[in-house]
């Protein structure tokens, strides 16, 4: 960091520059002060000469777009753009945007640091990036802008900036004929082979990262710079540095095929099931960055105070050197001095920590000023649209332009292949030169604009069953087939006859999809649908006639089965006609795994009402066994009369199915809505109430009173939290341990009417609550009203009304609400 030169811009709209944090081949970046609210930001300006490119307006504009969408989670949003005041000379106005500053160190700076990062930090790491390449996919493009150098490491979790192919590029310069050339840090096979890149290249830059992370080198380093690209393409990964825990798992990013590399929210859930952010939880930083963030904020709020007058003296830096001689950068947002070579490349003799060494900062083009950046990849120039005619407003030239972090411009044609604008609906090839529209801000109240929508097509019956799968398809099941559709574009992929009628689709491993029809179990593949395996019922059941599905955990399903057996009439006694044989229902409880596709284990259990199969619902899944309800319906005549009233809850043996016990807790019927931890706690509407027992005992623990004539719903079991519904339209929160009530608040929906079915978003941020008039949601932490949604209730203008309830999936930051054959992808927290 170092005082303002004369040349540089004093104010960015409304942010006064206090200092020069660093600079770059393509941007120089400022600490700022914000005038309206005096808060801190971190304003990154291009270059001039860059600038003044007008194909690179268009690339700097349209990542513009990118940024206000990607903005939530891991990614800090801009804060405004504008154009520069006070800049000396006649040259072309910056473009440049401010974003909050948060303390961070870029990757390649905290490895510097600290050498290889622990086995937990590299998992809160990279289940961070992928949850943010996870929301990215969803939309149908692909982040092209992971590196060393725009991945940070925060007190809190990771972060992400210098998005699209110019973040992640080592520099960038204009050339003849409308070109611009980059030197690219990351490639992968397929863009060396010339093909386009997608999705799955996000990947393999994931698994490069990963592995430089878990060791300090990328995975590609033995051999001359110059066969970089085809060790990338040709030779296996060096992996035998990363902990073994993770290997596999990073090995399967690097796969030279793209088919073959997992998807992002599958890579998230392998490092952290619970999320980034609850692996993160208590501090995730070892101690030498930890110092080195805290020091770094310290340093910035010094730079803050107006005894400091936001002026250093000219050349002199705010961090002191890191352990091992690695300056520290004092910002989350600014690159080392010298970026690290790209993977591949041979990094001179002697780097800190056993990593790799930063190679010597090139030389910009005559007139570039500042350093340059790394020259580890291969400089290849990139065609791009020809310069748009000239608009009508003679102002339109000089137009303020956006874009985040460094010199972020997303859509560059690589090897033939030319990506979206993420979210845009147009590829970066476009050429309109007029200022990119914002975004359209969401009222409140108002839901956000859907990423896509999906009507089931009007030939066919409306789908009885809609399943995630993984997080890549919507599996949808109907009287006369299953269908899948993309949950990254909302087009549809599939449709296969054989699944018909079948129940909630389920992951069976990580390249089957699992669906049970009313005769057999099917295997199909997730690309076509196409059935791989089928276990028909007959054969593997003893004719057994399957019902619905209690529950799965993994592998694992548990369903009830039943069919009939004859009992044969007793031996009359002498002189009396023989009785007649009986047909009796005989049912049972089963286990089945279906990745290795056996049955593990087979329980008696009572017959339900006719026609003999019962109904159970798996309410809570613990270590040692499963807790089960029958659902009333199910129930016979003689159960019911038996029960008084009363409902009971079954305990079977994870391992072996035997049952344990059955309870009945207080005054809870068959009917009350019931659901269990796996901490041994079980809560079940009890009249008006919603009531917490000991599981193993049946000791009532609190209670929480509802609402006169109102009977809460099924719970939701989060965290600290149990989130409730209620007929009375109502939902909330209380705390698990004491039954406190933290938050309710209504639907505004008119009463009464069925318990609102609720749903929590993969983050656990927002509580949703649906039901047959409008979908709503919540803040899940403190209950404020987000937003709410209701459909035009038609399917088509001559079509009839649809009176369907709303139904709720999530997957990753998305929201999928159905009613009847129509489906929407919003964005969630």
């Amino acid at each position: 960091m170092e005082a303002l030169r004369q040349d540089d811009p004093r104010r960015f709209g409304h942010f006064t520059a206090l200092a020069r944090f660093d600079e770059h081949a393509s941007a120089v970046r400022y600490v700022a002060r914000d005038a309206a609210s005096g808060e801190t930001a971190l304003v990154t300006a291009a270059r001039p000469e860059l600038a003044a490119v007008p194909v690179f307006s268009r690339r700097f504009r349209a990542e513009a777009r990118t940024a206000e969408r990607l903005a939530g989670g891991w990614v800090s949003p801009p804060l405004e753009t504008g154009k520069a005041a006070g800049t000396p000379g006649d040259g072309p106005e910056p473009l440049w945007t401010a974003t909050g500053y948060v303390p961070a160190l870029p990757l390649d700076e905290a490895v510097g640091i600290a050498g290889p990062l622990p086995e937990r930090v590299v998992r809160v790491l990279g289940a961070g990036i992928a949850e943010t390449l996870s929301r990215v996919h969803a939309t149908g493009a692909a982040l092209q802008g992971l590196a060393p150098g725009t991945v940070l490491l925060a007190a809190d979790g990771p972060r992400l900036t210098a998005f699209g192919p110019l973040g992640a590029a080592a520099s960038a310069e204009a050339g003849p004929e409308d070109r611009l050339s980059v030197r690219l840090g990351y490639l992968t096979p397929e863009q060396i082979a010339g093909e386009e890149v997608s999705a799955a290249s996000d990947l393999f830059v994931l698994g490069l990262l990963l592995a430089y992370a878990a060791t300090g080198a990328t995975p590609f380093t033995e051999g001359p710079a110059e066969g970089a690209s085809r060790r990338i393409a040709e030779d296996e990964p060096e992996l035998d540095g990363v902990p073994q825990e993770l290997r596999e798992l990073i090995a399967s990013c690097l796969a030279k095929d793209p088919a073959e590399r997992p998807s992002a929210g599958t890579v998230a859930a392998e490092l952290a099931l619970e999320g980034a952010a609850g692996l993160a939880r208590g501090g995730w930083l070892p101690e030498p960055l930890a110092a080195a963030v805290a020091d770094q904020g310290a340093l910035v709020r010094a730079l803050e105070a107006p005894a400091a007058g936001g002026v250093l003296s000219p050349g002199a830096h705010s961090a002191p050197a890191a352990p091992g001689g690695a300056p520290q950068s004092g910002h989350p947002y600014a690159a080392p001095a010298a970026p690290y070579a790209a993977p591949g490349s041979v990094p001179p003799a002697g780097p800190p920590h056993g990593g790799p060494t930063p190679y010597p900062a090139a030389a910009l083009p005559a007139g570039a000023g500042g350093a340059g950046a790394g020259g580890g990849g291969p400089m290849v120039s990139l065609p791009l649209p020809p310069a748009p005619a000239p608009a009508p407003d003679p102002g339109a030239s000089r137009r303020t332009l956006l874009t985040i972090a460094a010199a972020a411009v997303g859509g560059l044609v690589v090897g033939g292949g030319t990506m979206a604008a993420l979210g845009s609906g147009e590829t970066a090839a476009a050429t309109d030169d007029k200022p990119a529209p914002k975004p359209r801000r969401t009222l409140p109240g108002q839901a956000p604009e859907p990423r896509w929508t999906y009507t089931h097509p009007a030939s066919e019956t409306p789908p009885l069953t809609a399943a995630v799968w993984q997080d890549e398809l919507l599996v949808l099941t109907g009287e006369s087939q299953a269908a899948a559709v993309d949950l990254r574009t909302g087009k549809r992929r599939w449709q296969r006859a054989d699944a018909a009628k079948g129940q909630a689709a389920l992951a069976a491993g990580t390249d089957l999809v699992f669906v049970a029809s009313p005769t057999e179990f099917l295997w199909l593949a997730p690309k076509d649908g196409k059935v791989v395996h089928r276990v028909r019922y007959t054969e593997a059941f003893d004719d057994l006639a399957v019902g619905p599905l209690a529950g799965s955990s993994g592998p694992v399903i548990w369903f009830t089965a039943s069919h009939t057996v004859t009992v044969k009439a007793p031996k009359p006694k002498k002189g009396k006609k023989k009785g007649k044989d009986k047909q009796v229902p005989e049912a049972f409880f089963l286990a089945y795994d279906i990745v290795r596709r056996k049955e593990l284990w087979r329980t008696p259990v009572p017959a339900g009402r006719a026609p003999g199969t019962p109904s159970y619902r798996v309410a809570a899944e613990r270590s040692a066994d499963i807790l089960v309800r029958q659902r009333s319906a199910s129930l016979t005549p003689a159960e019911l009369k038996t029960a008084k009233g009363k409902g009971s809850v079954r305990s079977f043996d994870q391992r072996t199915g035997k049952l344990l016990w059955t309870k009945q807790y207080g005054a809870a019927t068959p009917e009350a809505a019931t659901a269990g931890d796996e901490d041994g706690t079980l809560y079940a509407a009890v009249g008006t109430d919603l009531e917490a027992f000991e599981t193993d005992t049946a000791k009532p623990l609190w209670r929480v009173e509802g609402t006169e004539g109102s009977v809460y719903g099924t719970p939701l079991i989060a965290g600290p939290l149990v989130h409730t519904t209620e007929s009375s339209q109502s939902v909330g929160a209380v705390e698990r341990q004491s039954g406190r009530l933290v938050w309710r608040r209504s639907t505004e929906v008119p009463a009464p009417g069925n318990a609102p079915a609720i749903t929590l978003s993969s983050s656990e941020k927002t509580l949703i609550a649906a039901d047959a008039v409008q979908v709503t949601a919540f803040a899940a932490d403190s209950g404020e009203r987000l937003w709410k949604f209701q459909d035009i209730g038609a399917a088509e203008p001559e079509g009839a009304t649809v009176s369907a309830p709303y139904r709720v999936l999530t997957v990753g930051k998305t929201a999928i609400v159905q009613r009847e054959r129509s489906f929407y992808a919003f964005p969630v927290a």
